[in-house]
């Protein structure tokens, strides 16, 4: 698949998850049906054009209730999402992604490809996880993620701002604090490849811990590669797949798959060809 295709395919989903577009223009939230269900990406619940509910969001809401209710069906779609996709969900299907990956389309001299020398910071969104969406659920604490850090909140506040004049006298100290983190995190994704990815994302990181086992992974066929490191140059995620095929941090882009000379490399659901382990052996 060519990464215009990938695009492609991200941007539709983006547009159809957000398909309440005169939201856009009347600052009316979506009260439907559809918000009863999880989106399987990163997509504000408030945002004016969403049609569905963000799976982190409506986890800390069910979870940050007293008394506590489990919400097995938001965690059942993880579980789903999670092992028939894996980390495909953020290459394909996050709307937070598309818009990282749209503007890191923007001209800039010095774009960094891989950052594996960052590679321990990618260890950061775990701790979000943990602390931000996690903790705060058996304590009854302030579900920090969705009100201190998520970009998409942010962005969704903006465009409720742009739309509706009533709610821009509310905007105030917290606000402020987000929208420097937004904008601070769009700066960086003009320079860098998907940096909230990389680093910050929850649901990059529950969706990372299925990538060993779901469904659609990747392949090396050892018989193929001559370990010319071709892929590791290309990957974005500053993965290297003829090493670990599937890394939690490997968003089946397909960056690899297109720079491998041998055609070793394979990204999809299970083929006739004999099952490799994470390394791609036999």
């Amino acid at each position: 698949m060519t990464d215009r295709k990938r695009f492609s395919i991200q941007t539709a989903a983006a547009l159809l998850q957000n398909a309440n577009f005169k939201g856009f223009f009347t600052g009316r939230i979506y009260q439907g049906a559809g918000k009863n269900v999880c989106v399987p990406g990163l997509n504000c619940y408030s945002c004016p054009g969403a049609v569905g509910a963000c799976p982190v969001g409506s986890l800390q809401n069910f979870l940050g209730s007293r008394p506590v209710r489990l919400p097995y069906y938001v965690l059942g779609l993880l579980l789903f999402f999670g092992a028939l996709l894996g980390r495909a969900v953020c290459g394909f299907l996050c709307p937070a992604g598309w818009l990282q990956e749209l503007l890191h389309r923007i001209p800039f001299p010095k774009k960094r490809r891989g950052d594996r020398a960052a590679a321990p910071l990618r260890k950061l969104k775990y701790v979000i996880l943990a602390l931000t969406v996690v903790l705060p659920l058996f304590f009854a604490l302030t579900p920090f993620f969705c009100k201190y850090l998520c970009p998409a909140g942010t962005l969704a506040g903006v465009f409720l701002a742009l739309s509706d004049s009533a709610v821009r006298p509310l905007l105030g100290g917290l606000f402020a604090w987000k929208a420097a983190v937004l904008v601070s995190l769009a700066a960086a994704s003009i320079l860098l490849f998907r940096p909230f990815c990389k680093y910050l994302c929850p649901l990059g990181a529950i969706y990372g811990l299925f990538n060993r086992f779901a469904l659609y992974r990747g392949e090396v066929d050892e018989g193929k590669c001559i370990r010319c490191e071709k892929c590791a140059a290309a990957c974005r995620m500053g993965v290297e797949p003829h090493k670990d095929i599937n890394s939690a941090e490997c968003i089946r882009c397909g960056d690899c798959v297109r720079a491998c000379p041998t055609a070793a490399i394979r990204m999809g659901f299970p083929s006739a060809r004999p099952e490799r382990d994470g390394t791609g052996k036999s």
